[in-house]
């Protein structure tokens, strides 16, 4: 996934040091004047300038604060894209440990429809890869467009388009009523692309996706 976690602690750091240095150093200025002023100097005259460096102190704080702000933007990104990935090694080793071993598979759900065993095992694969671009839309990796693209791509062929039929289904029901707007947005995306991949023709089948070995010269 190609986020730069490491760029974004450091910039979340920045802004932390750099907000709270600003607002320590508004804070302080007044007592650093008042220890370093002469004692004749007419505090009176000063009143005016203090009003303007109190104007001017408010838009530091605030710039102050608005740091600090992008900082806690930045760490809960992060903390969100770590959730993420976190959550996909995890379905990732499952979905490996089911394909190791046919006794694992049937520790799944049922499929929604009827499929051989190895048909089963080719739409676990295609679950990990719809699921892949599934989290990349949702961290904005990619948007709308892309992701009608790559689902529309992907759905040309039989397995892709298998999958969906299988699997459609139960990704509504986990996510049409999911507080995630887009997650809600993937599965539309994702039947439309479908829809339209089906109103183009048969799908590609898996058998004709390869060229047949070149026949040596001379056989």
């Amino acid at each position: 996934m190609p986020t730069n976690r490491r760029g974004i602690r450091y910039y979340g750091a920045h802004w932390s040091v750099l907000g709270i240095a600003v607002l320590a150093a508004v804070l302080a200025t007044p007592f650093a004047l008042d220890a370093l002023a002469p004692k004749d100097l007419e505090w009176g005259r000063l009143s005016d300038i203090s009003q303007t460096y109190g104007a001017v102190s408010v838009l530091a704080s605030a710039a102050a604060l608005v740091g600090v702000a992008l900082s806690l933007a930045y760490q809960a990104r992060q903390t969100r894209i770590q959730n993420e990935e976190t959550h996909a090694s995890a379905h990732r080793e499952l979905v490996l440990l089911s394909l190791s071993d046919p006794v694992y598979q049937v520790c799944w759900e049922p499929p929604n429809t009827p499929v051989t065993e190895e048909r089963w095992r080719q739409l676990l694969v295609a679950n990990l890869i719809v699921s892949m671009w599934s989290s990349d839309y949702k961290l904005s990796i990619m948007d709308d467009r892309t992701t009608l693209a790559v689902l529309g791509d992907y759905f040309r062929g039989e397995i892709g388009r298998a999958y969906w039929h299988n699997s459609g289904p139960s990704w509504h029901q986990y996510f049409d009523h999911s507080r995630d707007a887009r997650q809600r947005r993937f599965v539309s995306l994702a039947d439309e692309a479908y829809n339209a991949a089906a109103a183009a023709g048969p799908p590609i089948l898996a058998r004709d996706y390869f060229a047949p070995p070149a026949t040596p010269p001379g056989r």
